[in-house]
């Protein structure tokens, strides 16, 4: 979530505490706002891009055991549906790199949509080499996104005042993901975290209370400190404190 957009959602938290006095005007609205470059994250306002058309990925030269891996890319696709600002999340060397980068820029996409309009969004895309040296193309992911604003109720009782207290809300999530596309994971598929948060809606420290192990744990962990949320309140005032989170990891 960008700085504009969470500072939004605080002001919206402070017009509760004032007690807004026009009941028909909405006094909880946040939207959808671009970071500081002007691009968006897919959510409740903003369609993700559709990968229309792509291309297999060639194999370099390399041993079975040198092919076998995963390259995990994060961009931007465009107003125009092109890939921009094209970054590597998790290489398989630069060879593999290289060749899932030049196969996103030959694939189409449709852009993002906020109101009707096109607008640049955040995606991922993960290209998983196999060691049969098997056809692979790249795959679509968003793993990282804003969330729907929670109703008013949920921060005032039927009379329209502050409830006494208010637990932190995410607003913005992130997947964690598997490192290793190979391994044989168990069945539950998620991790829970309890994170302090502040009055500033940054998570502060995370601590696992239920964990997979096999690594898994401290993905989770790095994934949550890049949520953001709203703050606990009480009394309508944001204060610090702790609330748990289900961590969903990103699916191949």
């Amino acid at each position: 979530m960008t700085q504009a957009s969470y500072a939004l959602a605080l002001l919206a938290l402070a017009a509760i505490g004032a007690q807004a006095q026009v009941p028909s005007t909405p006094i909880w609205q946040v939207h959808q706002m671009p970071d500081k470059d002007g691009v968006y994250y897919a959510g409740p306002e903003v369609t993700a891009p559709k990968l229309l058309k792509t291309v297999y990925v060639p194999y370099p030269s390399a041993s079975a055991k040198e092919t076998q891996g995963m390259t995990a890319l994060a961009m931007v696709i465009d107003a125009k549906g092109l890939p921009q600002n094209i970054q590597t999340l998790h290489t398989n060397g630069d060879a593999f790199d290289q060749a899932s980068i030049a196969a996103v820029q030959q694939s189409t996409f449709a852009p993002g949509m906020l109101a009707g309009k096109p607008v640049p969004v955040w995606i991922d895309v993960r290209v998983v080499f196999h060691a049969d040296r098997s056809r692979t193309t790249p795959q679509m992911l968003i793993a990282e996104r804003d969330l729907p604003a929670p109703a008013e109720s949920q921060f005032e009782d039927r009379h329209h005042n502050p409830l006494s207290y208010t637990p932190p809300v995410p607003i913005h999530t992130v997947d964690a993901d598997f490192t290793d596309p190979f391994v044989k994971h168990p069945l539950v598929t998620v991790v829970t975290v309890t994170v302090l948060v502040g009055v500033d809606g940054l998570p502060k420290d995370v601590h696992v209370r239920r964990g997979l192990g096999f690594g898994l744990d401290q993905k989770a962990v790095a994934a949550v400190m890049h949520y953001r949320f709203l703050p606990a309140t009480r009394k309508g005032k944001p204060v610090e404190d702790r609330c748990d989170v289900t961590v969903n990891f990103a699916k191949f």
